[in-house]
């Protein structure tokens, strides 16, 4: 893709000279395709065309036939740096230094304008793409938005999220320490379960947020969120207790603030879901 990105930027055919001015201007160009190239890799889309440069039969008239055409250095670099690193591989996308505010913005866009489920398309308010560090350690997965979370477009604000808020104080972390998220970005009517349809739909943006972020850890919330990240068709008490494997990432099913809030005495076995947790990520809990 590099090599895309430097032939729709020039054309290394035609002699031209490379001022400050051209090389700030190409550079700036060069991030912005590149971070468009990015959004497109995450997409799944692994290459694209390269368009041969026309040969130009047209010379200018002080420069004699015989003599050899000047090569333009790379915009994004200077022609040291070129001759530095023009034998290295491309870099692998954990080690890019693209900001993942500004990744995570590109695809919570195409979120906003997705129309792929019907149904959730054309009953929702707003989608419900996720908040929180873009840089997390740990994330909280959920199955789909709620009643407040379709009218404020945030997830977990409801009587749900204010508990799930308290179990990541617990914790000694904050809302903006952790990312939190949901399986769907729109909500299903009546609060029903997401159809398997509407999630494979989600799975492309889930799976992009999921690498834009980076987390060690993943924690989901319920048994939907657990058995379609996992494909597993354990039950949430079965899940629970030890760390699954997606991608890399460790993972541990606990159940959902929801069913907490019809089932106050499952919060002590959540509870010890995020001792575990702590505990493997290193961070002290205070002793009761």
């Amino acid at each position: 893709m590099n090599q895309v990105i430097r032939q729709s930027i020039v054309d290394p055919t035609q002699p031209q000279e490379a001022t400050n001015s051209d090389l700030a201007d190409g550079a700036d160009l060069a991030a912005a395709l590149s971070q468009q190239l990015d959004s497109l890799r995450l997409a799944g889309v692994n290459s694209l065309p390269v368009v041969s440069a026309v040969e130009s039969d047209h010379r200018p008239a002080e420069e004699p036939a015989e003599e050899p055409k000047p090569t333009v250095p790379d915009v994004a670099a200077t022609p040291d740096q070129n001759q530095d690193t023009q034998n290295e591989p491309p870099m692998p996308p954990t080690k890019r230094k693209n900001d993942p505010s500004k990744a995570l913005q590109v695809i919570c866009d195409e979120v906003s304008s997705c129309t792929q489920c019907e149904e959730l398309a054309s009953t929702r308010n707003k989608t419900v793409f996720g908040v929180g560090n873009p840089k997390a350690r740990l994330c909280f997965l959920g199955e789909a938005p709620g009643a407040d979370e379709d009218k404020t477009g945030e997830p977990f604000v409801g009587r749900a999220g204010k508990l799930l808020t308290k179990i990541i104080e617990a914790c000694t972390l904050t809302r903006d320490d952790v990312y939190i998220l949901n399986m769907l970005k729109c909500r299903p009517p009546e609060n029903r379960n997401p159809l398997p349809g509407e999630m494979e739909n989600c799975d492309g943006f889930l799976k992009r947020q999921l690498e834009v972020i980076q987390p060690e850890f993943i924690c989901c919330l319920g048994a939907v969120s657990a058995k379609a990240l996992l494909k597993s068709d354990l039950t949430i008490g079965k899940l629970r207790g030890e760390f699954h494997e997606w991608n890399g990432i460790k993972v541990l099913a606990t159940y959902h603030p929801a069913y907490l809030l019809r089932n106050p005495p499952a919060k002590a076995e959540v509870w010890k879901d995020m001792q575990f947790l702590m505990k493997a990520m290193g961070i002290k809990l205070p002793k009761e």
